[in-house]
């Protein structure tokens, strides 16, 4: 047991990846259950409204680990500085880790204090990290962590709202989750590592990374924010389309034609990041329609082009591509690895679908969550023995 614990706790990516990976399954697991019951005419599995505790369940409970896990690792690369204290992504893996269970077996505000608490160490961890860096080019560094300190905020809003009934902390919670927590955070992410990947596989290729064009996204989605709490949504489109516009300029500007031709770990970056595009301009479509008074709305569509086709799809690339690498494996992602990246896309199609075509069975939606719940299954069932297992190399870590 001792070695089993010396392996799995030897590197920050192990101690995030393996609660991330159980919590892809359980997190839908409790969705669907929690969904067909209050359709039977059932309370819930909660005593918190169903889709504002699934909210948190994916946007703080799940996609968290897997961003903590990569930034533990790649911030300290970033700034060639000293890695994270083990101490510290035990400390912030464990908490957060514990909090879950806690929140399903409905101890709400005790969970998310537990899971508040561990996300406080991992951005003090990472601030740390940053403040103690040589002096060079901290922005991708600094953008990042500066959204995960939001996302802290968000996280204390929804327990403000769920421990205290404090009403307005609701909607905070939300719009800061995605627009200032999970959109800052993978784009810079995209923006640091889709043309570096991609330099070291294309022949000849130009990286090419300007900031303007990042400033102005985080800016649009701060201000996509802003304008959600405000309740002015029919406004969203002057920050929404210009933002759409940037991602497909930095998707041309780094090769996606020739990125997507190419190894699939690869591929997958590239074709997932045009889900932010179409995601964007949903959201874009959506309010322009509001404005001029169309009767036509995206409903949920653009949220689910952002969290499934954006977000989970980078997840899949990503994480594979860290398992593999931080275990001695060849970077190369297998056959069932790239049919579960493609039945991900599937999934963001099949959810997106009753919201845009409305005559359409709202059983899709259930289908949908069972591929999703046969996508990330698999695919924890093929990774998460990663996370406990020594590499193959031998190497530590």
């Amino acid at each position: 047991m001792s070695r089993l614990w010396s392996i799995y706790s030897a590197a920050p990516h192990r101690v995030m990846f393996l609660p991330g990976a159980l919590q892809t399954v359980l997190a839908m697991l409790w969705w669907l259950f929690d969904l067909e019951n209050r359709r039977a005419g059932g309370a819930g599995l909660s005593s918190l409204p169903g889709p504002a505790l699934h909210l948190w369940l994916m946007v703080y409970g799940c996609f968290p680990f897997f961003i903590f896990g990569f930034l533990f690792t790649a911030v300290p690369n970033w700034l060639n500085g000293p890695a994270i204290p083990r101490r510290a992504y035990l400390a912030s893996g464990l908490l957060m880790a514990l909090g879950l269970p806690l929140v399903y077996a409905g101890l709400i505000a005790a969970g998310l204090a537990l899971h508040l608490a561990g996300w406080s160490v991992a951005v003090w961890a990472l601030l740390r990290s940053l403040i103690g860096a040589p002096s060079q080019d901290k922005h991708h560094a600094g953008i990042v962590t500066a959204a995960v300190a939001l996302g802290g905020v968000g996280d204390a809003l929804f327990l403000a709202w769920a421990g205290a009934a404090y009403p307005a902390a609701l909607q905070g919670a939300e719009a800061i989750g995605l627009w200032g927590f999970l959109v800052p955070t993978f784009l810079a992410v995209c923006h640091r590592m889709i043309p570096w990947f991609t330099s070291r596989i294309v022949p000849n290729y130009v990286m090419i990374r300007p900031y303007g064009p990042l400033w102005g996204l985080l800016a649009g989605g701060l201000a996509h924010a802003v304008l959600e709490v405000m309740e002015r949504r029919e406004w969203l489109w002057l920050v929404d389309l210009p933002m759409a516009m940037a991602v497909f300029w930095f998707a041309i500007r780094w090769g996606v034609a020739r990125g997507a031709r190419q190894v699939r770990l690869l591929a997958m970056l590239h074709l997932a990041f045009l889900w932010a595009g179409l995601a964007f301009a949903l959201y874009a479509g959506d309010s322009l329609a509001r404005f001029t008074g169309l009767a036509w709305s995206a409903g949920h569509a653009p949220l689910h082009a952002l969290g499934i086709g954006f977000f989970s799809s980078m997840l899949i690339g990503m994480a594979s591509r860290v398992s593999l690498g931080h275990s001695g494996r060849r970077l190369e992602a297998d056959g069932l690895t790239w049919g579960l990246f493609w039945l991900v896309q599937g999934v963001a199609v099949l959810r997106m679908l009753p919201d845009l075509l409305p005559g359409l069975p709202q059983g899709l939606i259930t289908l949908a969550g069972a591929m999703w719940l046969l996508a990330f299954g698999l695919w924890a069932g093929k990774y998460a023995p990663l996370y406990w297992r020594p590499r193959l190399d031998g190497k530590p870590g």
